[in-house]
């Protein structure tokens, strides 16, 4: 039945893809997907627009931003800037190479993970132990680990296809197939609890599993583990009395309108607001001290309160696409023989196209509150920086499989 699952998935992709098949791609001379370029710009410019609206009132008010209204503004830039020459540089980087250096990629990250829980070396933030300071910038872990988990998870579906693809016993399956992963995601999640960031860790267990899954994982394998993870999400909002709160916020935040369920029904207000053409840019009312982290987790419900239904459809839409892109991009490469790169730029989609449905959804009051932010949107240094990448890295595989389509690569 999974394996179904998993080849009807895959037919709707291709029902779905807007995107042209790869020949007629190759057709013409680019050498790299420009369609995709173009959407992460406008996205990018989006973002930048919104975090300089949502970000003026917090920005020229307050004594930390010197009382610059550019303030986010020029910080969100330099964010952008930065991501840009590490994309530049890790298109560069063979994506074989990539490959065999992924567990030199986890060892840094899982360290960056514990180093960021050291008293002394992490910077807490409302309550939360997420953040490395570097001088004037700070590094959240979290959001490397977003990254290298795709890859880890995607070399470790090539090293472990014949334990993963049901053509072993159902327990050998388990123990030499799925096990070690089980072990990293462990050690991953119980660290990113710690901070605490369970948004970072439903997102990270998700996307590995997800690139497992369309990888080939058994079925049979897949439905235990995501069982118990179930339960144990379960057991973690009923343990911790604030989460807790949030779910039950969720569920009628307007019971709790100016307690828990506040930021909910505040960003519930600014997309009503906003109607079909929104209010005007610059014209909202929620990011004037009504909307917590308008800037940031909820910048999706001050676009659709400046720019309306018409603005969202927009987001969604680029989203849509770059989500598309990726898994055209992975099933590319799979059919050019490189499992590897195929598993990586799937699970690029799937982490880009989790991330916005999750902050989406948490800003429009169909799931829980999370400190998710809107990738290539919301303002944050060390998500954008690594969603840049990961778009680098996912125009780098569609490259290489142009070169080989070609004839210039092996």
């Amino acid at each position: 039945m999974i394996a179904t699952l998993r080849d009807r998935l895959g037919l709707l992709w291709d029902r779905l893809d807007v995107t042209g098949r790869r020949s007629e791609a190759i057709a013409g001379d680019s050498e790299f997907d420009v369609a995709l370029v173009w959407v992460v710009v406008a996205l990018l410019a989006l973002g930048l627009l919104m975090v300089y609206s949502a970000s003026i009132p917090i920005a020229s008010e307050s004594r930390y931003t010197g009382r610059s209204a550019t303030y986010f503004l020029q910080r969100q830039a330099l964010f952008i800037l930065l991501g840009l020459v590490l994309a530049n540089i890790l298109f560069e980087v063979p994506v074989k190479m990539l490959e065999k250096l992924t567990p030199i990629l986890v060892g840094v990250a899982l360290l960056l993970l514990l180093l960021v829980l050291i008293p002394g070396i992490g910077k807490v933030v409302n309550g939360a132990r997420r953040w490395i300071p570097f001088g004037p910038f700070s590094l959240q872990p979290s959001e490397l680990m977003k990254l290298v988990v795709v890859l880890f998870a995607a070399r470790y579906a090539v090293l472990k296809a014949e334990h993963l693809s049901g053509q072993q016993p159902l327990m050998h399956s388990f123990l030499r197939g799925l096990g070690p992963f089980i072990v990293v995601m462990l050690v991953t999640s119980i660290l990113l609890l710690r901070e605490p960031d369970f948004g970072a860790t439903l997102v990270i267990f998700s996307v590995g599993t997800l690139v497992l899954f369309m990888a080939g994982l058994d079925g049979r394998v897949i439905v235990p583990v995501l069982l118990a993870a179930l339960v144990a999400a379960v057991g973690l909002i009923l343990l911790e009395p604030y989460r807790l709160e949030r779910f039950f916020a969720f569920l009628d935040p307007w019971k709790e309108e100016y307690g828990k369920g506040y930021q909910l029904t505040q960003s519930l207000m600014a997309i009503g607001r906003g109607g079909v053409f929104g209010l005007g840019l610059g014209a909202g009312v929620s990011k004037h001290y009504y909307l917590p982290e308008a800037h940031t987790d909820f910048i999706f419900a001050v676009t659709a309160e400046e720019l309306g239904l018409v603005g969202v459809l927009v987001v969604i839409a680029l989203y849509v696409f770059i989500t598309l892109r990726a898994f055209r991009i992975g099933r590319d490469a799979v059919a050019l023989e490189q499992p590897f790169a195929g598993s990586v730029a799937r699970g690029i989609g799937a982490l880009i196209g989790l991330q916005a449905l999750i902050n989406i959804a948490v800003s429009t009051g169909l799931a829980p509150t999370k400190g998710l932010t809107l990738p290539l949107m919301s303002y944050g240094g060390s998500g954008m920086i690594m969603t840049l990448a990961a778009i680098a890295i996912l125009l780098r595989i569609d490259w290489e499989n142009r070169r080989r389509e070609r004839g210039f690569m092996p």
